[in-house]
């Protein structure tokens, strides 16, 4: 049966196994979340559940979702995200803890990686600069030549030029889970996950596994 879960980046630590052997971990701070929305087949045309999590304060939620989570019985939350996991067993409301997983199950963990703002082409994309001697200043970090004069006189497209890097959506596959805390919510992933500190991310079972 597949699963999922959000939940809240916390860092980084480490654990020991039996043999002394050291495993880094990524502490995820899973649910509880709430089921906000069941959607069918037969009403819209697939199978899906939503999930609602993170408190915040009601005067924050637009009227609509404000009444699609008092409709749903659910107290108003930051985060709705939708999964394509069976609704067997749930209802409207129904709680959902990080206990649906266990140690030793593959995952797949998405999120947003850390965004570094505008950055330049060295930043970014890793290239090279220019010499630093014979009259190639003040130019140094620069891109270069972009294009021929004549032909074809534009920059191609997908060319690597400075802009926006990071807080692009990434999803890892085929994490292990190492250990499962459900009495803190918690959540050890074995290996790195996207995003930064604080930031919310998806766990599903793995669909390569």
């Amino acid at each position: 049966m597949k699963n999922a879960i959000l939940g809240k980046k916390i860092g980084m630590s480490q654990i020991f196994t039996d043999k002394g052997v050291v495993i880094p971990v990524t502490v995820v701070e899973a649910g509880p979340c709430y089921v906000s929305q069941i959607k069918t087949e037969a009403v819209d045309g697939y199978n899906a559940v939503q999930l609602a999590f993170m408190d915040t304060k009601e005067s924050r939620l637009t009227k609509a979702v404000a009444g699609h989570l008092k409709k749903a019985n659910v107290s108003a939350k930051k985060y709705l995200k939708e999964f394509k996991i069976s609704s067997e067993g749930l209802n409207l409301g129904s709680e959902i803890k990080c206990n649906v997983f266990t140690a030793g199950d593959k995952v797949d963990v998405s999120g947003f990686s850390k965004g570094h703002g505008f950055s330049g082409n060295i930043q970014r994309w890793n290239a090279s600069r220019q010499r630093m001697t014979h009259g190639a200043g003040p130019i140094h970090r620069a891109p270069g030549a972009l294009s021929a004069n004549s032909t074809p006189s534009k920059v191609f497209k997908n060319h690597k030029l400075p802009g926006d890097w990071g807080y692009e959506k990434v999803t890892i596959q085929n994490l292990e889970i190492a250990k499962v805390d459900a009495e803190r919510n918690l959540i050890l992933i074995k290996g790195a996950i996207p995003g930064a500190k604080g930031a919310v991310v998806s766990i599903c079972t793995a669909v390569k596994a």
